[in-house]
């Protein structure tokens, strides 16, 4: 894609603004994990806005077409991908399925929702990439069905060190439209935070685990 950079912050400066992403390194929020974090992030909140919406959707779509000019079918991470999975899906003229955590405990208890076929190549859509953990399961669950996976695409990733090792250990081909760098830069030319929290944001994203304790 053309100037990713501009397009990283474009997109971090869209979600800031729908408030999908939201800083509060003073008051932090605290994950399931039990981490502390300076940011909440939840993606689909852009989904109510149509201009935002369409943006991300025409940049993943560009992106896929791009890198993966071959893909056979979408296939979305449930829940925070399937929306905007579809929507790309959509644009591009290609089949979409997504992928529940585990099968479904009854009918006919599918983990794919969808068809898709052995030997197809599909590209992941995933909203939120945090250590990677339940986006890599939906490549479990594909590759298990004789499903080629022919990458990822997501519309922001944290940028852990954890992340990028478990994709690599996957052998999963990773590319994001925005990322945490991005969102720092541009929420301190627009004021959501001051150069004062610098250090702990940067802080928070080497070790997360043992950040605000």
């Amino acid at each position: 894609m053309s100037n990713d950079l501009d397009i990283n912050k474009r997109i971090a400066e869209l979600l800031l603004e729908a408030q999908a992403i939201k800083l509060s390194p003073a008051k932090p929020f605290q994950w399931s994990s039990g981490w502390f974090s300076p940011i909440y992030c939840d993606n689909r909140v852009a989904l109510s806005y149509p201009d935002t919406r369409t943006f991300i959707k025409k940049t993943l779509a560009e992106l896929i077409r791009e890198k993966y000019p071959h893909a056979q079918a979408i296939v979305g991470v449930a829940t925070g991908g399937i929306a905007q999975g579809a929507l790309v899906a959509d644009l591009l003229e290609l089949p979409f399925a997504y992928v529940r955590p585990e099968p479904k405990k009854h009918g006919m208890g599918n983990q794919i929702e969808g068809r898709l076929e052995k030997g197809q190549s599909v590209v992941i859509v995933e909203d939120l990439i945090s250590t990677g953990g339940s986006s890599l399961k939906t490549v479990d669950a594909l590759r298990e069905a004789g499903i080629e996976v022919a990458g990822m695409v997501a519309i922001f990733t944290y940028g852990f060190q954890v992340a990028a090792d478990n994709f690599t250990e996957k052998k999963v081909e990773l590319h994001t439209i925005s990322n945490y760098n991005a969102l720092i830069e541009v929420a301190l030319e627009h004021n959501y935070i001051d150069a004062s929290q610098l250090e702990s944001l940067s802080a928070w994203r080497v070790a997360p685990e043992r950040w605000g304790k």
